[in-house]
C-alpha cells in the first residue's frame, strides 16, 4: 500500500511537493489527515483515560505542585494501555505516508498524548533522534493536531534545514518555559518557524529537525496532541525504552543503542509554577 493507494478521490495523501518538502526542509504537513469526528473520539478517549486514575509508567497526576502539567501529564507509550491509541499509531494512513518518506517499510516505536492545558510550559527546541538513537538512519515522527494550534497555545516551531546536520549537544533549558531540560539553540542564520495547525492535521518531520514549542499562553484553550515516532525497517538499533513493532502489530526486536531516553528529560519538581 502507499500513499498513492489511499488518497481520497485517487489523489494522494502526500503530494509530490509535500515529499519535496520532506526532503529539502526536513518537514511537511498533511492537512485533514483524519476527520474530526476521529479526533474528537480520540480526545474522548484520552479524558477518560486520565480521569480512570494514573497508570503506572504511562501517566501519573499530581494535582498538589500548581503545575498544569503535573494535572494534566503527557501520556506515553499509550497504544500499550489503550486499544483506540494502538490503532492510531499503526493507522494506514500515516503508513503510506511514512513509507513515502522513509523509502521502505516502517517500525513503530513510540506513541505520546499531550494535553498542555492554559499556562503550561512548552518544550525547549530539541532533536527527537537524541533521545530515540535510531541506527543507522533516524526516527521520523507523525505529530496529529487534537486542536486549533497556533502561536498563542504553544503551537509547535521547526528550524528548517536542521535535519541535514548531526546530533547537537544540548544546553540547559530555561526551566520557566520548558519542562524540558534539553535546548538546542538555531545554528547561524537558521530560525525557527511556527506552524499552524487544526484538527487532523499531521506533520511529519525527520528526527535530526531540531523543533520545539512555547508555553500555552491561552486562558481556556488546550493544545492536545497524539504523536507517533517511526523507523526504517532496515534500523539496526534503537534505545531500550523504545519496544519497536511492525505496521501490523507485531513485535519487532531491535538491538540496544546507547546514550537514548525517554523523550525530553523532566525538571525535577520544584513546587507551584
Amino acid at each position: 500500500m502507499t500513499a498513492m493507494d489511499i488518497g481520497a478521490a485517487g489523489a494522494p495523501i502526500l503530494p509530490e511537493a509535500g515529499r519535496r518538502q520532506f526532503e529539502g526542509e526536513g518537514f511537511t504537513v498533511v492537512r485533514g489527515l483524519f476527520g474530526y469526528d476521529e479526533i474528537e473520539r480520540l480526545c474522548a478517549e484520552f479524558a477518560a483515560l486520565r480521569a480512570a486514575g494514573p497508570v503506572r509508567g504511562h501517566f501519573e497526576p499530581r494535582a498538589d505542585s500548581g503545575d498544569p502539567l503535573h494535572t494534566y501529564p503527557r501520556v506515553m507509550q499509550p497504544h500499550e494501555i489503550n486499544e483506540l491509541s494502538l490503532s492510531v499509531l499503526l493507522d494506514p494512513r500515516l503508513r503510506a505516508v511514512l513509507e513515502v518518506l522513509l523509502g521502505e517499510e516502517v517500525l513503530a516505536a513510540q506513541s505520546m498524548f499531550y494535553f498542555k492545558p492554559p499556562g503550561a510550559r512548552g518544550q525547549a527546541l530539541h532533536q527527537d533522534n537524541f533521545y530515540l538513537r535510531v541506527e543507522p538512519g533516524t526516527c521520523v515522527a507523525a505529530w496529529i493536531a487534537c486542536d486549533v494550534i497556533d502561536r498563542e497555545n504553544g503551537g509547535l516551531e521547526v528550524v528548517p534545514g536542521t535535519h541535514a546536520m548531526d546530533l547537537f549537544c544540548p544546553e540547559v533549558a530555561d526551566a520557566e518555559v520548558s519542562f524540558a531540560r534539553e535546548y538546542v539553540p538555531p545554528p547561524d542564520g537558521l530560525a525557527a518557524v511556527p506552524v499552524d495547525m487544526r484538527p487532523g492535521d499531521v506533520l511529519f518531520f525527520n528526527g535530526s529537525l531540531v523543533h520545539g514549542s512555547q508555553p500555552n499562553g491561552s486562558v481556556e484553550r488546550f493544545r492536545r496532541s497524539f504523536i507517533g515516532h517511526y523507523a526504517g525497517s532496515s534500523a539496526e538499533r534503537i534505545g531500550r525504552y523504545y519496544r519497536t513493532v511492525s505496521m501490523r502489530g507485531e513485535r519487532v526486536r531491535l538491538a540496544e543503542s546507547e546514550g537514548a531516553g525517554p523523550c525530553g528529560t523532566e525538571f525535577e519538581p520544584h513546587g507551584p509554577h
